[in-house]
């Protein structure tokens, strides 16, 4: 069931044995959801001119554990029922442009938070073994989460040789790449709304052929958990058109940390091959210039002349 048909329906199912305050909400919010999602329970208390109690225990009644619970199904509805456009006209009505900057990275803090009080310990324990074990590990992202799996694949390769991180536009050079994927492997799926048919695919494939499936998403609601048994939960919350990813990436970072502290003597290894590497064939060429100075500065004028 999709998360805008279960919200909506709980309103719905509970209506008749709400207060005169909880159906000021409910209407509201069903007007107005574009609204209500970027609103703390007090101002949307205020805007409905309910307390906030009446708005906490109107999240309660419908189920949730809270108010956060609540709005994160509430923001859930909004990235189904609005498209791109509509989100920057969302975006745009909530926060002026000099509001922007502060209002953005305060959203991603909080998010980083909100993961870290929520993510299951036991999963992500279960994904370092997973990967740590794995004959082959591969990686898979699209769109958006393209960046998120080529930073994971690229500090895998530092630990491991058996990577591949699947770079594809079609499901036939997916398939391709995973064909001999099998239960002594290992793939991290990456997706977040919208969610990826050719993600969703290739974490289904990889489960059919028996291999440990992990999800790195959104929701325990999320279609990828039709296929994995490792969920490893960040939140990913639009703001305009543009989805945050920096929640995701703090798992990332916690997953690449774990791993080299698991696997610290193949680490160090494969470090010390690279310096040699560097060093030999010379990947670093050392700065001509160490600062500016007059000596340095050309005379552009002078040279045409």
């Amino acid at each position: 069931m999709k998360t805008s048909d279960d919200l909506i329906s709980r309103i719905n199912k509970h209506f008749a044995k709400m207060s005169k305050g909880q159906k000021k909400l409910a209407g509201y919010i069903l007007a107005n959801y574009d609204k209500a999602v970027f609103m703390t329970a007090a101002k949307i208390g205020k805007t409905v001119g309910v307390s906030e109690s009446t708005v906490v225990r109107f999240a309660s009644l419908l189920g949730y554990k809270g108010y956060p619970e609540f709005q994160k199904e509430l923001e859930n509805l909004v990235q189904e029922k609005l498209n791109s456009i509509e989100r920057i006209e969302v975006a745009s009505g909530n926060m002026s442009r000099q509001e922007v900057l502060e209002k953005v990275l305060t959203a991603d803090a909080e998010k980083i938070k909100l993961t870290l009080d929520n993510i299951d310990r036991e999963a992500f324990e279960t994904a370092v073994d997973w990967l740590s074990e794995a004959r082959r590990i591969y990686v898979v992202g699209v769109r958006s989460c393209s960046a998120l799996a080529g930073f994971l694949g690229f500090y895998l390769n530092m630990i491991f040789d058996n990577i591949t991180v699947i770079s594809t536009n079609n499901f036939s050079e997916m398939f391709e790449q995973m064909i001999k994927i099998n239960k002594k492997d290992c793939i991290v799926g990456i997706s977040f709304p919208r969610y990826s048919m050719r993600t969703l695919k290739a974490m289904e494939f990889a489960n059919d052929r028996n291999a440990k499936v992990i999800a790195i998403t959104d929701s325990k609601n999320s279609p990828l958990g039709l296929y994995s048994s490792c969920n490893l939960i960040a939140r990913s919350d639009m703001a305009s058109i543009v989805d945050s990813l920096v929640a995701p990436l703090s798992v990332i970072n916690a997953l690449i940390v774990s791993l080299c502290i698991k696997r610290q003597d193949e680490v160090i290894e494969n470090l010390e091959t690279l310096e040699r590497v560097w060093n030999q064939y010379q990947t670093f060429e050392p700065d001509e210039i160490n600062r500016v100075n007059d000596e340095n500065i050309i005379n552009i004028e002078d040279e045409d002349e």
